[in-house]
């Protein structure tokens, strides 16, 4: 296969590796000797392909999917190899866009005017629910 185009980086096919298995579940023959399941993975951490400051935004992002900077991806979709290839390979680039993207900055923001009213109102309201719960004064 060959390298990887992801916005732009290059991964090259070295760095991929392939790992085949039979899919599991029903499916007779075919399923029990074809080697139809792909696993494919690439360690993030110890590649060269991106910037050091972008790597390790990455491999932060996708701490939870990737052990140790590897990141893997198992494709069982079709009963073809073939396909199943193509299909790992465009989910591991959407994998690695998804985590380049920077978070966008978060503005602070005041409430407006009439949520601060809403706000007060709701806070009498409940005030007077209190005081009417109240007993009366004996004096």
């Amino acid at each position: 296969m060959d390298e990887l185009a992801v916005n732009g980086y290059r991964i090259p096919a070295g760095d991929l590796e392939w790992k085949f298995d039979p899919s599991g579940g029903p499916g007779g023959q075919h399923a029990n000797r074809a080697s139809s399941r792909v696993e494919l993975s690439f360690d993030l951490r110890s590649s060269n392909v991106f910037p050091e400051e972008l790597r390790d935004h990455m491999v932060e992002r996708l701490a939870a999917r990737a052990q140790k900077g590897i990141v893997r991806v198992m494709v069982t979709d079709s009963r073809s190899q073939w396909r199943n290839r193509q299909v790992a390979r465009r989910r591991l680039a959407t994998l690695l866009q998804e985590a380049m993207r920077q978070p966008k900055q978060r503005h602070p923001t005041k409430p407006g005017r009439a949520a601060r009213e809403r706000r007060l109102d709701e806070k009498h309201r409940r005030s007077d629910k209190k005081a009417g719960r109240r007993p009366p004064d004996l004096e």
